[in-house]
């Protein structure tokens, strides 16, 4: 009699614990396919290629203690997220762009103490034609210039500022319709941009991109409200290319929103877009995310990224291969 009385009872607390077991990564796949980023949960969506492992775990306890229902939800968890995430790790076909080559490289320098000899000599070495530079101080630019990128990258767009709002192209190409934009988030990031002439090829439009990072709940609002603004791609315009760090993955909505206004992630088209290039730089038990991007006008080919340590930083960077149209 003892034994048949305790029979209902295991099995009923098996159930509970595949549902426990089962309830955080289900959750989880809600929030990210409904664009639920609010709050604390933006800085967990940043770790979602990750929650594609943690959610084999509910599922292979759910399958050997027998659970169907909890195994059911599992298995759609897990294939749900697989679905988001495998994408960037697969190459995409590219438009039949003839034109010629632009190599372009983004360096968040984490208020000036990144090695800057580093990214003048990848600037030399890889013949980069355009440098998008973010957290730019006068002192980062006085030992740029005094490194030789000037000679480089002749063309310039710069706002170098104190601490971590500064932001600079720098080209090889003439460049026009130059400017800097201050951003209305909470930390009032500056973003530089110019019009590049490439030989051959339509002008293009690029842009060092650095809005406000999510590192706290009340920053959040300006997080979103400096991704919208953004400028959107012009699929019937001018080619734009946007560069640098910001402080957002493929799993935030905004930054999504930005993507379907007519770019794409090089990293992704290529199968590189699970490659991290923050953290864990600085002692943090943080496990790498892509929060540096360059988003590439839909007419634009990737040929090649590829991702470089920047001692000093934070940060890598990032250097995509693109192909113009004639």
């Amino acid at each position: 009699m003892a034994i048949t009385l305790g029979r209902p009872s295991a099995l009923s607390g098996r159930t509970v614990l595949c549902w426990l077991a089962v309830a955080p990564g289900a959750g989880w796949a809600v929030v990210r396919l409904a664009g639920l980023d609010r709050g604390p949960l933006v800085q967990a969506l940043a770790f979602t290629p990750y929650a594609v492992l943690g959610s084999l775990l509910p599922l292979v306890l759910a399958v050997a203690l027998r659970r169907r229902w909890p195994a059911a939800v599992a298995a759609v968890t897990t294939a749900t997220l697989l679905a988001v995430v495998v994408p960037r790790a697969l190459p995409s076909p590219q438009p039949a762009a003839d034109g010629p080559a632009l190599r372009v490289l983004t360096a968040n320098l984490l208020a000036g103490a990144a090695d800057l000899r580093v990214i003048a000599a990848l600037v030399r070495d890889a013949r980069v034609d355009v440098l998008a530079v973010q957290e730019f101080t006068p002192a980062a630019q006085a030992e740029l210039d005094r490194l030789g990128l000037t000679d480089l990258l002749p063309h310039q767009q710069l706002n170098p500022v104190e601490g971590t709002g500064g932001s600079g192209l720098y080209a090889r190409y003439p460049t026009g319709d130059g400017g800097v934009r201050q951003l209305a988030g909470g930390l009032r990031f500056t973003q530089a941009y110019a019009t590049v002439a490439v030989p051959g090829a339509p002008a293009v439009r690029v842009e060092s991109v650095h809005p406000a990072a999510p590192y706290a709940v009340d920053q959040v609002p300006g997080w979103r409200e400096d991704l919208a603004a953004q400028p959107a791609a012009t699929p019937d315009g001018p080619l734009s290319i946007l560069a640098g760090d910001f402080n957002a993955t493929l799993d935030h909505g905004p930054l999504r929103a930005l993507l379907r206004t007519g770019y794409a992630d090089a990293a992704a088209s290529v199968g590189a877009g699970l490659t991290g290039t923050w953290g864990p730089y600085d002692g943090d038990p943080i496990p790498p995310v892509a929060i540096d991007h360059v988003l590439v006008d839909h007419r634009i080919a990737v040929r090649a990224v590829t991702v470089h340590p920047l001692p000093g930083s934070d940060h890598r960077m990032i250097l995509a291969d693109l192909q113009l149209p004639a």
